[in-house]
């Protein structure tokens, strides 16, 4: 099979282990076969877990795991979860099986637990490259070494009508993790983001023209499908998880999986990283950190204009499932505060949105109408959405 990108995450430990079980074998964590999570003790620098529900080779329990953890990455970590408007009961952690998930269940372990807070771990097996099984069983093997449950999800990744197969993945996996947290009764997932993925992908979106709200990035925390995903990690170098990999590497033997698109300069995000990162690195040495603030300045920015918008969306008169508005009142405003506005509501209705040249093209449409809105005929085609005018309002409708 010929290997394609991966939805996996885009790409200072301390030791102090007095002792440690090597990785236990791979477990089947299916409903029903799972045992619950052994408990754990975090102490400076590293996490005790008694793995009872690891098992060695002959069914005998395995020894007591200690393993090292990043005082950075805890700490970053509990203030995220702290951040939350309320604690939730149980957690999960999206772990593909390289380092950043990895780490990121680990400290998600020992954080969890202080807390009193359940974790389950959920894998995402997409099929797209040949060594995804053995991905799958490094990530039962961890799982069964943190003494937590591991539940998966297989998933048949088609390229829709235009979207790429990076974009299909990625929309699989999240709907995927979805249904995988909402058996688990979890209302949270972790995602293993760090700075250097949010600096990749501001450049990314700069390179394609993107708007204030593309500039901002990855959200500390995001809402899809009834699921609060948490990026406790943004503000983390990626050097300091390969530390706190490393250290667990020395400790047990386990190691994250490598996946090989990450360094093919042929995929998009694995040219910025290859061929443009270290350029930067050598001229600037502190550009990650530099662009990772500028998205933090992009997302107080745009949460202004959301909040300008939302204010006169209102003044719109809006229907009240908030699908449909006056054509007139819109007409009244601004024409950026026209395009803002439509955005806004385009977002709040769940449409993808448009393109630039789709966008003006809507605009040019909407201001060219009647104020009552005579044209019967204007339907707009949005991916998954039609916007039409009628009687001088204009709604918005799902379409398969």
């Amino acid at each position: 099979m010929n290997a394609h990108p991966t939805p996996d995450t885009p790409d200072q430990a301390e030791s102090g282990v007095s002792h440690c079980a090597s990785a236990a074998p791979s477990v089947s964590t299916e409903k029903g076969a799972v045992p619950s999570a052994a408990s754990s003790v975090s102490t400076a620098g590293q996490t005790v877990l008694p793995a009872t529900a690891s098992v060695s080779a002959a069914g005998r329990p395995a020894s007591t795991v200690v393993l090292p953890t990043s005082p950075a990455l805890t700490v970053a970590l509990r203030d995220a979860l702290h951040a939350l408007p309320a604690r939730p009961a149980r957690l999960a952690v999206a772990l593909s099986g390289g380092a950043d998930s990895a780490m990121l269940a680990v400290h998600a372990a020992a954080v969890a637990h202080d807390l009193g807070i359940g974790l389950s771990l959920l894998h995402v097996h997409h099929g797209l490259q040949d060594a995804a099984d053995e991905w799958g069983r490094q990530v039962h093997a961890l799982g069964a070494l943190l003494g937590l449950p591991v539940r998966e999800a297989r998933v048949q990744v088609e390229q829709a009508a235009g979207k790429g197969i990076e974009a299909a993945a990625r929309d699989a996996r999240y709907a995927a993790l979805a249904r995988l947290a909402q058996a688990e009764g979890a209302t949270h997932v972790l995602l293993a983001h760090h700075r250097n993925d949010q600096a990749e992908t501001v450049l990314l979106r700069l390179l394609r023209g993107t708007g204030l709200l593309g500039m901002a990035a990855m959200s500390p925390v995001s809402q899809r499908d009834g699921i609060a995903y948490v990026r406790p990690w943004l503000a983390q170098d990626r050097a300091t998880i390969l530390l706190a990999a490393d250290a667990v590497r020395q400790a047990c033997g386990w190691q994250p999986v490598q996946d090989p698109t990450n360094a093919d300069p042929r995929y998009t995000r694995a040219a910025v990283r290859e061929l443009l990162a270290p350029v930067l690195d050598k001229r600037w040495p502190g550009w990650r950190a530099i662009v990772a603030r500028h998205a933090t300045h992009m997302a107080e920015a745009a949460q202004i204009l959301d909040e300008v918008a939302r204010e006169d969306f209102a003044r719109l008169d809006p229907g009240p499932d908030g699908a449909s508005f006056s054509l007139k009142a819109w007409r009244e405003l601004s024409p950026p505060r026209q395009s803002q506005v439509l955005r806004f509501w385009l977002q709040q209705n769940g449409a993808r949105m448009p393109t630039d040249a789709r966008l003006r093209d809507l605009l040019r449409q909407l201001r060219e109408l009647h104020s009552l809105g005579h044209d019967r005929q204007l339907r707009v085609r949005q991916p998954g959405h039609v916007v039409r005018c009628h009687r001088g309002r204009v709604w918005i409708e799902a379409q398969e």
